[in-house]
């Protein structure tokens, strides 16, 4: 028998051999690849965790700073209003001649109605400075009556009642005189008088809406259209120092 045949086999189980080796590296290295990819995923997939986390921290830090600004913001608001309640503000209150001098001179805005108590007209500016007195907490509303005040009627050229006049710190800006720039009628409504004090400067404008905006836009309704508005020469004048 011939060495050739067997030597055939030989070869070739030679190579189905190193085939074998070969396809057995093949899937070790396919494995490794496919541990790798596997690897880097779960690594990617933690960084990606970290990175969350880190940006929730950040957000709530920057949560829990808005909160301490605004906790803070209401208590020193509240700390002013306790203050501003202990000085009358908030209140429509009629004061005697004596104090008109330091009330002015030590509140920022003030409103002071100089009335007469027979006067009905004097009565229903009461009813609206009342309501305003409540609505505008920065600013002091007070009465003073005309007859029992005649220094200060005299100085400020007091000549018709009632008489509302503004004052910032002391100095005397405008004046609302009689009903002539609230209409002329006596059921004029409070928000007419409100608009001559906001023009004037001693009230401070509420934070403004939507429907504010829409009644400001319409024709005959804004504050500078709707009010009539004249500076004396006693309004500027009057400082009092």
């Amino acid at each position: 028998m011939s060495d050739k045949p067997f030597a055939a086999e030989a070869a070739q189980f030679g190579q189905a051999m190193n085939a074998i080796a070969y396809g057995e590296v093949v899937k070790a290295a396919v494995r490794d690849y496919k541990r790798e990819v596997l690897d880097k995923q779960a690594q990617d997939g933690k960084q990606s965790h970290q990175m969350v986390a880190m940006d929730d921290l950040m957000e709530d830090e920057e949560l829990q700073k808005l909160h301490e600004e605004r906790i803070a913001r209401l208590k020193a608001e509240r700390e002013k209003r306790n203050q501003l309640t202990q000085k009358g503000h908030g209140t429509y209150t009629e004061i005697t001649e004596g104090d008109f001098l330091e009330i002015v001179t030590q509140t920022d805005l003030v409103v002071c109605h100089f009335f007469h108590r027979e006067f009905v007209r004097c009565k229903i500016m009461d009813k609206h400075l009342q309501v305003l007195a409540h609505k505008y907490f920065n600013t002091r509303f007070i009465k003073l009556s005309a007859p029992d005040s005649p220094f200060f009627t005299v100085k400020l050229d007091i000549k018709m009642l009632p008489c509302v006049i503004g004052f910032k710190k002391g100095v005397a800006v405008g004046r609302v005189t009689g009903f002539e720039g609230l209409g002329a009628r006596d059921d004029f409504p409070t928000e007419t008088l409100e608009d001559q004090l906001l023009l004037i400067g001693v009230i401070e404008p509420p934070e403004r809406d939507n429907d504010d905006e829409d009644r400001a836009d319409r024709p005959g309704t804004s504050i500078r259209k709707s009010v009539h508005y004249t500076k004396t020469a006693s309004d500027e004048d009057s400082d009092f120092d």
